[in-house]
């Protein structure tokens, strides 16, 4: 098995010490958001094939890496590096720490556990597509020799999305599909130039029929293939992804909603950012979950 930590909050970032306490307890409990169940996730070397972290700010876990490692894990490290500004994105480390952080991560463990996310593609007044054709380029000279793939998507009008972008005063607009395509048909020439590979997260009707060495393909964020090489042997996991057109490997993400206290205001998976920094409040390290939630039933 494959565990995610995590696409519903930032783990390395905040929840680093609980991540480690549950290593060395051997399993954590997930709490099903909408009913309330207790779910036991084993995280025992003989049940877990390796992790994927997701993060935006890898500082506080670079020791905790190590001690992943030092358990036997292997681990991809999914990283955001936007370069956006505060009025997007309130507490993310300058981009240029955060390049110096992931080539220490590539120095010790090599390129292949860490994968760039230029994501998401936000366009507003201040973040037009020249913006991120000039930000992205210089994000990509950064970290040249870091990684060997970049993923993007453009931002969806999630619910949580809108709402926040909206109490942010934040007007964007999401272009045409021709517009996007010419977006990204330059960012992956950048990205080949700089040694990496431009591929697009969960959103196939922009997928380059064309392909190529300067073309963009389907993201697999949770990708075995990568864990694999990571590890130094194979990994064996189906292709299961969470949403249409999502052709990640089977996995389970140990993360929990409306608990991430960055306050991203793009974010899908914060209602608002008092709400997870109430709920990050919360938190206990010693904990079994991530957040207490009321619960129903007993772990399964």
């Amino acid at each position: 098995m494959i565990v995610s930590a995590s696409y519903k909050t930032d783990i390395p970032a905040f929840y680093g010490r609980w991540f480690l306490n549950r290593l060395d307890a051997g399993f954590c409990t997930m709490v099903n958001p909408y009913n309330g169940k207790r779910l036991r996730v084993e995280l025992t070397r003989p049940a877990v094939d390796g992790f994927v972290f997701w993060t935006k700010n890898i500082g506080p876990f670079l020791d905790g890496l190590a001690q992943v490692a030092a358990r036997g894990f292997p681990f991809v490290v999914q990283h955001s590096v936007t370069g956006l500004p505060g009025s997007l994105e309130r507490s993310v480390p300058d981009w240029r720490l955060t390049a110096e952080r992931l080539a220490g991560v590539r120095d010790r463990w090599g390129p292949r556990a860490v994968v760039w996310r230029y994501d998401p593609i936000v366009l507003t007044a201040d973040t037009p597509p020249t913006w991120h054709r000039e930000t992205f380029a210089a994000l990509a000279r950064a970290l040249r020799g870091t990684t060997d793939e970049v993923v993007v998507s453009f931002l969806e009008p999630y619910r949580k999305t809108a709402r926040n972008l909206a109490a942010a005063g934040v007007a964007w607009r999401d272009p045409d599909l021709a517009d996007k395509r010419a977006l990204l048909s330059d960012l992956a020439v950048v990205a080949a130039g700089e040694g990496m590979r431009l591929t697009l997260c969960t959103q196939p009707d922009l997928v380059d029929p064309a392909g190529g060495a300067s073309g963009w393909g389907p993201a697999r964020c949770v990708d075995a293939a990568r864990l694999s090489d990571v590890a130094g042997r194979a990994l064996a996991a189906r292709e299961k992804g969470n949403r249409p057109g999502c052709l990640c490997a089977e996995s389970r993400d140990i993360g929990d909603y409306d608990s991430c206290p960055h306050g991203c205001v793009y974010c899908y998976a914060v209602a608002s950012r008092a709400a997870a920094q109430r709920r990050f409040a919360r938190h206990d390290p010693a904990g079994e979950s991530l957040v207490p939630r009321p619960l129903t039933g007993t772990p399964s």
